[in-house]
C-alpha cells in the first residue's frame, strides 16, 4: 500500500486537482468492474481508440465508469481529460495526466516496487517468430543458471511450475504486466522473456518495464486493421528501440538484438540503432554479422548448424530439434542474447539441443498414420510461405494446406490475397476455410484468398470448405501415404469466432480425433 503521492512520483506532469495526495491506496484499476475500497482508478481509452479527439459522447461514458468505480469504492481518479474530472466529486481524489496510459504503467511499476530493475528482462519483437523464440531463449537461460525463468506471451505467463492467466493477449496491459513480474519475482524468478507486440507497443504496455534486451526477429503485412499502414505499424515496432530503450537504459545495460537478413532490420539499425547510445548485436545467415550460421543442414526433424566466432570460439555446432530453416533464425536471436548476457557456448548447446517446439507450432500430430501432419499457427503472408517452404523442402509426397484469414473491422484484403497467391505458389493442394470471420461473411474472405490462388494459374488442385472441422475431415480423408498436411492459422488457439459468438474450437484436438476416426479399419493409412 503506497500514498497517492508516491504512486504519481514518476509522473512529474501529474497535477492533482483535488483531495488528499497522502491518501492511501490499496490497488490500481483501470476497470470499473473489479474496484475495491481504497483503490486509485485509471480512466484510461478503450485499446481499439488511438483517436486523440476526445468528444462528449466519449466524455460522458467515461464519467459514468468512474462514477461507478467511486461508487465500489476507489478513493482516487486519475484522468487525461480535465471536462470528465469536474464532473467527479471532491470527495475522492482527482488527478490530471496527460497520458493516461503512461501513467497507469508507470504508476503500476511504482505499486509493485518496479520488479522488472530486479531480474532480467529480455523482449522479442517482430511480425512472426515472436512465441519461439521467447522459449529457445527461455531454455538457454535456464540452462545458464537461471535458478527460475519466465516467459510471457501468447501462450500465457509461465514458469517451470506456475502459470497465470492473461485472457488470451500476447503482450498484456501494463498494470497486468507489473503484476505478473511482481508474482513471479515473488517466485524467485531471476529471468522473463517477453514477447513484445505491436499492439503492446502502440497501447504502452510496456511503459515502466526495464529491458536488458530488445530482439528484432522480422517485420511483413500485419494488423492493418489496427495500425492502418505499414509505416504506422513499422512506427510502434521502433518505440522498442527508441522509448522503450531510453526508459531501460536508465537502469541497465541495454542491447539491441536485429535480424540484419531482414530489409526492415537494415532499417532499423540505419535510422533508429546506429546513433543511438546503446549496444546493438546484429545476426544472419548470409551475410556479414556478430552471429552468423554456416553449415546449415535441414531435415524434417531438426536443425543443424555452427556460429563463428562466439566470444572465443572459432566455431560453435549446434543440434536443434525444430522443423524449418526460418527457424534458425530465431535459434540466432536467442544466441545474440546470450552473446549479450555472456553465457557460455556450452549453455547455448544444452539450452537449443533440448527445447520443444512451442504448442501450435509447427507441431507433429502422430496418431500413427502414414502422412505428415502439422498445426502451425502461421496466419500472415510471411509466415505462411515460411512454414510452407520449410515443409516442401522435405515433403516426399504432396503438400496439403488448408488455411483461412480472420475477419475484421477494416479488412485488409491485400493479404487474403497474397496468403492465397503463396499457398498456390507453394503447396500441392489448397483447401481454403474460415479462420475467426466474426462479423464478416466467411465467403467472401474465401473468396478474397481465391483471387490471389488463381493467379498462380489452374495447377494447383483447391477446393473451399467453409466449415473448418470438415475441411480438416476433408484434408486427412485425401491424404495418401508420404503427403504432409498443413493446418495453418489456428496453431494454439482455442477457440472459432464467428459473429461476436466465441465458440470452442481446438484444432490440435479435432485434428488428433478426426485422424483417430479416420484409422479405424483403415490399415493402409497406418504407418508400415
Amino acid at each position: 500500500m503506497h500514498s497517492l503521492e508516491r504512486l504519481l512520483s514518476p509522473l512529474p506532469e501529474a497535477e492533482i486537482i483535488s483531495g488528499d495526495k497522502e491518501v492511501r491506496i490499496t490497488q490500481l484499476f483501470y476497470d470499473s468492474r473489479e474496484v475495491v475500497v481504497g483503490s486509485a482508478f485509471l480512466c484510461v481509452p478503450l485499446d481499439l481508440d488511438l483517436d486523440e479527439n476526445f468528444n462528449d459522447e466519449k466524455g460522458s461514458k467515461m464519467v459514468s465508469i468512474a462514477l461507478n468505480a467511486i461508487e465500489r469504492g476507489a478513493v482516487a481518479i486519475v484522468a487525461e481529460d480535465k471536462g470528465v474530472l469536474a464532473k467527479i466529486p471532491d470527495s475522492v481524489a482527482k488527478v490530471f495526466v496527460p497520458d493516461a496510459r503512461r501513467a497507469l504503467g508507470l504508476m503500476a511499476a511504482e505499486f509493485y516496487d518496479h520488479p522488472s530493475r530486479k531480474m532480467v528482462l529480455i523482449g522479442v519483437t517482430g511480425t512472426n517468430g515472436k512465441t519461439t523464440t521467447a522459449n529457445l531463449t527461455a531454455s538457454i537461460l535456464r540452462h545458464a543458471g537461471f535458478k527460475s525463468v519466465g516467459v510471457i506471451g501468447t501462450l500465457g505467463a509461465t514458469t517451470e511450475n506456475m502459470t497465470i492467466s492473461m485472457n488470451g493477449s500476447t503482450t498484456p496491459r501494463s498494470l497486468v504486466t507489473h503484476r505478473i513480474l511482481s508474482k513471479f519475482l515473488e517466485a524467485g524468478v531471476e529471468a522473463v522473456v517477453m514477447e513484445v507486440s505491436s499492439h503492446g507497443l502502440a497501447l504502452q504496455r510496456v511503459v515502466g518495464c526495464a529491458f536488458d534486451a530488445a530482439m528484432f526477429t522480422n517485420f511483413t503485412q500485419d494488423h492493418l486493421d489496427f495500425h492502418k499502414t505499414m509505416e504506422g505499424y513499422w512506427e510502434a515496432k521502433t518505440l522498442f528501440f527508441t522509448d522503450v530503450a531510453e526508459y531501460s537504459m536508465r537502469f541497465k545495460r541495454f542491447a539491441a538484438v536485429i535480424n540484419t537478413d531482414d530489409g526492415y532490420g537494415r532499417r532499423l539499425i540505419d535510422d533508429v540503432v546506429k546513433e543511438a547510445p546503446y549496444e546493438y548485436i546484429t545476426y544472419s545467415t548470409m551475410g556479414d554479422s556478430d552471429i552468423r550460421a554456416g553449415n546449415i543442414k535441414v531435415s524434417n526433424r531438426n536443425l543443424e548448424f555452427s556460429v563463428e566466432k562466439y566470444n572465443d570460439c572459432d566455431s560453435v555446432p549446434f543440434n536443434v530439434p525444430l522443423v524449418g530453416r526460418f527457424n534458425i533464425y530465431n535459434c540466432l536471436a536467442a544466441i545474440s542474447v546470450g552473446r549479450h548476457l555472456k553465457i557460455s557456448p556450452t549453455s547455448l548447446q544444452e539450452g537449443l539441443s533440448s527445447v520443444k517446439p512451442p504448442t501450435g507450432r509447427m507441431e507433429f500430430i502422430d496418431e500413427g498414420q502414414s502422412f505428415n501432419v502439422i498445426v502451425d499457427f502461421a496466419h500472415t503472408p510471411d509466415a505462411l510461405e515460411k512454414v510452407l517452404t520449410a515443409l516442401k523442402e522435405s515433403a516426399t509426397g504432396r503438400l496439403i494446406c488448408v488455411f483461412g484469414t480472420s475477419g475484421r473491422r477494416d479488412p485488409d484484403r491485400s493479404k487474403r490475397i497474397n496468403m492465397g497467391s503463396i499457398a498456390a505458389d507453394i503447396a500441392d493442394v489448397v483447401i481454403i476455410t474460415s479462420d475467426n470471420p466474426r462479423v464478416e461473411d466467411p465467403q467472401r474472405i474465401a473468396e478474397d484468398i481465391l483471387v490471389g490462388v488463381r493467379k498462380k494459374g489452374e495447377k494447383v488442385i483447391t477446393r473451399i470448405e467453409i466449415d473448418r472441422r470438415e475441411a480438416i475431415k476433408y484434408a486427412l480423408e485425401i491424404a495418401k501415404e508420404g503427403d504432409t498436411v498443413v493446418f495453418a492459422g489456428k496453431g494454439h488457439e482455442k477457440y472459432q469466432i464467428v459473429g461476436d459468438v466465441r465458440t470452442v474450437f481446438d484444432e490440435r484436438g479435432i485434428v488428433r480425433e478426426t485422424l483417430r476416426d479416420l484409422l479405424k479399419g483403415k490399415a493402409h493409412l497406418l504407418v508400415k
